[in-house]
């Protein structure tokens, strides 16, 4: 399918999520919308499998059949389960029931049977704890079916669910269902929540064309980017991860075999299950990512926990777009964490290094990391300035790109990416002044992908450009005490043109003499006419 028709998709969702949420919350609706997308995906993948697994064996029904296939096959072959189901969770690592399959749910609804409800409820529990090999307890732990706002009593939920989930059945009835339609119009409708959400979108999404940006650095050759991209990323991390999409987006770029595994980390509970239904609606096997609840700061999940070196786990590409100048608790026992002991603790009014830091210490000696960050930790002073002048000194920030303002949902001030490596081979910091390269909007400035084209190429071939990019030597930094403001080294002003001032004289007598010859005439022409002079 075309990425046309799979913006046709999430359109079509979009605005049977505008027509049925009513006066429940955009929040409380995308839940729901995006779970039912999601077992939709996890369906229909399932019986595709399942087809042909089973071959001429696979049940044949009329169109008049509302049943399910499966559960028909099922009902037919009860001796056979087990073992069809040991070889589905080799196949696709799952399993789902017939009678939790999307279309038995989407046949309750048509129906408004009165099971649809408890049926719903038992599939989601199922998928959660027994459904994957590896359990992904509290999937749907933010799908409160009893919720009120569905309706106050059973029946009026039920109602509710039965024309909600007729009406997405109708809409994505006649498109593709394969993981990149179904994975794209999922982005879509993030991307759509995240601009109806206001700050909290900031919480779990980043822009795709700034996504862009990122994976399509951080997938180069670190220490050649002209080279191209890396045959193979072993491990890729992103320690504040959101609903995956900058994840997905550097997979996008490698291919689906070109990484090991995807690791991730989100502290809102509701963004992390939106992150691990988002990697398997897109093809990602349960067994090729994991993704940690927890947080980032704090460092709490034991796969990062390893303070000898010689053991930590070590990534090839890191991404992150942690929340921008976070308030957090520095404290005496984090100073000698091994993650800040060499750098010093960020400010508690700004958290911005404190992220930067914690992955930059799990990146590979050939790794590269890319990170957005508000422009004031290149330039403020105080803790922020020792970090950034010990990772300049020793030779850690490779690139400046400095965004336009206004890109992101949940703030409008200008943002810079900072992209770090452990061997750094030229000795400069490589400039790039984007900023006024964007296309306006009415309430968002777009990157279009010219300009991204522009910053990726600019950085990849590491060239300069008047008023756009510049390789600025490490004494000029120096000079500059470690201040990385980017107008400094790259100011996009446009310089005042020069006067000729001895030309203007000239010129202006000249004009003097033109006037006083016509003043003379006029004059000659009024005594004439026996009238006043001039």
């Amino acid at each position: 399918m075309s990425n046309q028709q799979s913006q046709q998709l999430g359109r079509t969702l979009w605005a049977i999520a505008d027509q049925l949420r009513g006066a429940m919350n955009a929040d409380d609706f995308r839940d729901y919308m995006l779970s039912f997308l999601f077992l939709r995906y996890l369906s229909d993948n399932y019986e595709t499998a399942a087809r042909r697994e089973l071959g001429a064996d696979y049940p044949q029904l009329p169109p008049t059949d509302p049943r399910a296939p499966l559960a028909v096959w099922y009902a037919q072959n009860a001796d056979d389960v087990p073992a069809f189901e040991q070889l589905m969770r080799r196949r696709v690592h799952y399993v789902i029931e017939p009678r939790h399959l999307w279309s038995h749910i989407a046949e309750l609804a048509r129906t408004q049977h009165p099971e649809l409800l408890k049926t719903l409820g038992e599939g989601f529990q199922f998928i959660e704890e027994e459904s994957f090999d590896s359990t992904f307890q509290g999937l749907f732990s933010e799908i409160n079916l009893s919720s009120d706002k569905l309706g106050r009593t059973y029946a009026e939920r039920n109602a509710k669910l039965c024309s909600i989930i007729q009406k997405i059945s109708e809409g994505i009835r006649d498109f593709s269902t394969d993981a990149d339609t179904l994975g794209d119009a999922y982005e879509y409708l993030i991307g759509q929540f995240a601009a109806g959400g206001g700050k909290k979108a900031g919480e779990f999404y980043t822009p795709q064309p700034i996504s862009t940006i990122l994976s399509d650095i951080v997938v180069l050759d670190s220490q050649n980017p002209a080279a191209g991209k890396r045959e193979k990323l072993e491990r890729v991390l992103d320690i504040t991860c959101g609903s995956g999409s900058l994840l997905l987006n550097v997979r996008k770029q490698m291919g689906p075999h070109g990484i090991g595994k995807i690791y991730g980390q989100e502290q809102n509970i509701t963004t992390y299950n939106l992150a691990r239904m988002n990697m398997l609606l897109h093809g990602v096997k349960d067994t090729e990512f994991e993704i940690h609840h927890g947080d980032s700061l704090k460092n709490d999940w034991d796969l990062l926990n390893e303070p000898n070196p010689a053991k930590k786990v070590a990534f090839d590409a890191i991404v992150a777009n942690p929340p921008f100048s976070y308030r957090w608790e520095p404290t005496d026992a984090l100073a000698e964490d091994f993650r800040f002991k060499s750098h010093g603790l960020a400010p508690k009014s700004a958290a911005d290094f404190a992220f930067l830091l914690h992955a930059f210490h799990f990146l590979s000696a050939e790794g590269t990391m890319a990170i957005i960050l508000p422009h004031g930790v290149l330039f403020r002073g105080g803790a922020e300035e020792r970090i950034r002048t010990k990772l300049l000194k020793d030779g850690h920030i490779d690139t400046v790109i400095g965004l336009p303002a206004n890109l992101f949902f949940s703030t409008g001030i200008p943002v810079c990416i900072l992209v770090l490596k452990k061997c750094k081979k030229p000795d400069d910091v490589l400039f790039i002044n984007a900023a006024d390269h964007f296309e306006k909007g009415k309430k968002q400035n777009f990157l279009r992908q010219s300009d991204i084209d522009k910053i990726v190429g600019t950085y990849r071939e590491r060239s300069e450009e008047e008023r756009y990019a510049r390789r600025v030597p490490m004494p000029e930094v120096e000079a500059n005490g470690y201040n990385l403001n980017i107008s400094r080294y790259v100011s996009t002003a446009t310089a005042a043109e020069e006067i000729d001032l001895q030309a203007v004289h000239q010129q202006l007598v000249a004009l003097e003499a033109q006037a006083a010859e016509a003043a003379a005439r006029h004059n000659a022409f009024l005594a004439e006419l026996g009238l006043p002079l001039i």
